[in-house]
């Protein structure tokens, strides 16, 4: 029976029911344990390991996209969930991989749903991105993949971090920053509603900056892994009006030393048990066989290319 090595740094463990004769027993890395990773992560455990007859999941409490990626390059996670920005430029060797030789360790599994680059402000007078020149703007965690969001909306509007004054800040205390004015609008990538947000909306009045489709369009071009999303008005309170913006995708992936056969059956699993996912997590409800191939731009892994074709999706 193959058993994996435990990651060393993991805060916490999902030890879901498992299938006593599995001959894959994956440890499945996500997010910190307040995280939509982490609870996703554990839905699929639960669910799964009652049906999965050769595999097993064990989810890991990790750093998320960044931290996943080098726990499965070390061998210490075979499965993991990531944005799949951050998974391109560990793929190609850019941005917060800039330092390092590409990764070639890991393949694409499935999209899973959506984390929406949301900019949130109180101010009412900031009703595009060129209104955020001169602003003092929190652009997410330094080295984070929220911040590399923000670099890329902001060129797409002819800005860069030098038209705006830069606060490295987290959800929470951007809510906060804004919420006691002491930035103007924040950059939030996480799936909408975000608590962070939901939160600010009952004290202060929030607004959400949109962007339109000819930017979005140019940031398409670039950047394959946005696709144009739509927020819908009454997500957050007083928000009454759609919002357009893009999203980046939470995605699962695999080392590529895990088995054809184990990605098949666990993709089979995940599409044939959606429903019982979705009672789990309502992030499961956003699980399409079309969304789960799109926005990737790191090739898959022979188990998902085995599913997918069957199901009529070519995909490489």
């Amino acid at each position: 029976m193959k058993k994996v090595i435990l990651a060393a740094a993991a805060a916490a463990m999902v030890l879901a029911p498992m299938n006593a004769m599995a001959a894959d027993e994956l440890i499945l890395a996500t997010g910190g344990t307040t995280g939509t990773y982490y609870a996703v992560g554990g839905v699929m455990a639960t669910v799964l390991n009652q049906k999965m007859e050769d595999v097993s999941l064990t989810v890991t409490s990790t750093g998320a996209s960044k931290a996943n990626i080098q726990l499965i390059d070390d061998e210490d996670a075979d499965l993991a969930i990531v944005q799949n920005d951050v998974m391109y430029y560990a793929f190609s060797g850019t941005d917060m991989f800039a330092d390092e030789d590409p990764y070639e360790t890991f393949a694409s599994v499935a999209c899973l749903y959506d984390e929406t680059v949301q900019i949130i402000t109180c101010n009412e007078e900031i009703k595009t991105v060129a209104d955020l020149a001169g602003k003092t703007v929190s652009v997410g965690d330094a080295g984070s993949g929220v911040e590399f969001n923000a670099k890329q909306v902001l060129e797409a509007y002819g800005l860069t971090f030098d038209d705006i004054t830069v606060v490295n800040a987290g959800f929470g205390d951007s809510a906060d920053g804004l919420k006691d004015g002491k930035i103007d609008a924040a950059f939030v990538v996480a799936g909408a509603p975000t608590t962070a947000v939901v939160d600010l909306a009952t004290t202060k009045d929030v607004y959400l900056v949109q962007l339109d489709e000819e930017h979005i369009a140019s940031m398409q071009e670039k950047y394959s892994y946005y696709t144009a999303t739509t927020i819908p008005g009454g997500t957050y309170d007083g928000v009454d009006e759609d919002a357009t913006t893009v999203s980046v995708r939470a995605t699962l992936i695999a080392s590529t030393e895990v088995s054809e056969d184990a990605i098949y059956e666990l993709l089979s699993s995940m599409f044939e048990n959606q429903a019982e996912l979705q009672e789990g997590h309502a992030k499961f409800e956003n699980l399409t066989l079309e969304g789960a191939v799109s926005g990737v731009s790191v090739p898959f892994h022979a188990g998902a290319v085995k599913f997918y074709e069957e199901q009529g999706i070519t995909v490489e």
